[in-house]
């Protein structure tokens, strides 16, 4: 689902000949999160994106999930899907599939797209990442099962060195998760967005509620500035019989973090060369000069990184 990271530090050189941030506590602006959010809720289906950049992926990218920027390197969860979950007639053990079977990974990748790292995440049935998020130290990654109200493990890696940590567990598909840097917190998705979570770090559920919007499905959320996120994700609406093809409603949301309620939101009406809505699988917003500068990769496996720029004070 789905995001905002405003890069002040310095920048260190490290032996791959990739760069990251030297200083990563000191990476959010408060100030470029207001500009951010301010933007953000100026935008209608009147504003028009333009493509800037289409860097073509030089690696199987599998089924993305999600994405964040540190610097001038990006992060991408993505699920390779091993054998496909499939469909019970009738629930069993509370289950509505099997498990299926998969790897779970987390790419590191630079502005030219070739990857850097692949590091696995996971463990037996819980392969699915989900959206990812930066609080300006961790990347933050929950990896579930790829069916619902199942079970998760909740990650945070080092963006330097690859290096992840299993920080706790829980009794549910979370299908995205970002740390409040004011709380100190987590605040969470569940399976389809139709539930929100707010976890302290040893994994003690703080608060659980309802989605009231059911405009989208979050895919990928980050944190958007002083109590505020952004969502991006999809709802797939069937078409007209006999078509038995679905569409894909693409989306934007800005959440307010202390009470989830939902700020603003718009439909995207963006579509891939592979006929993909670009919200489909992760995106990562970003603050311009003028505008607002959009990433996602909305393709699976071959994937391009497309990348979008919007003038705010032209419509």
């Amino acid at each position: 689902m789905k995001k905002a990271i405003f890069v002040l530090a310095a920048m260190l050189v490290i032996g791959t000949g990739a760069t990251v941030l030297a200083n990563p506590d000191t990476l959010s602006s408060d100030k470029e999160g207001k500009q951010l959010t301010e933007k953000f809720q100026q935008l209608t289906r009147d504003n028009g994106w333009e493509q800037k950049e289409e860097i073509d992926l030089k690696f199987n990218t599998y089924h993305p999930q999600g994405l964040t920027k540190v610097g001038d390197l990006y992060y991408m969860s993505s699920v390779e899907i091993i054998e496909k979950p499939v469909k019970y007639d009738k629930p069993k053990d509370g289950y509505d599939r099997t498990t299926g079977k998969g790897v779970g990974h987390l790419f590191l990748f630079n502005k030219e797209g070739k990857l850097l790292k692949d590091i696995k995440l996971g463990e037996g049935d819980m392969y699915h990442p989900g959206g990812i998020a930066f609080d300006g130290t961790s990347i933050w990654v929950s990896v579930a099962e790829y069916r619902p109200n199942s079970k998760s493990i909740i990650y945070k890696v080092n963006p330097e060195t690859m290096e992840s940590q299993e920080v706790f567990r829980t009794n549910d598909h979370i299908g995205g998760i970002l740390r409040d840097r004011k709380k100190g917190t987590l605040k969470a998705i569940s399976w389809g967005s139709r539930s929100f979570y707010e976890f302290n770090e040893k994994g003690k559920i703080l608060r659980k509620s309802s989605n009231p919007s059911h405009f989208i499905d979050y895919q990928d959320c980050e944190n958007a500035g002083k109590n505020h996120m952004v969502c991006s994700g999809i709802t797939e609406l069937p078409q007209p019989a006999p078509s038995t093809a679905k569409y894909e409603l693409g989306g934007l949301a800005l959440l307010d973090m202390k009470t989830m309620d939902m700020v603003h939101e718009l439909p995207i009406s963006l579509f891939s060369p592979k006929g993909h809505v670009v919200t489909r699988n992760p995106v990562f917003l970003e603050n311009t000069t003028q505008g607002i500068k959009l990433y996602a990769v909305p393709d699976d496996d071959q994937s391009s990184m497309l990348i979008y720029e919007t003038n705010i004070s032209k419509k």
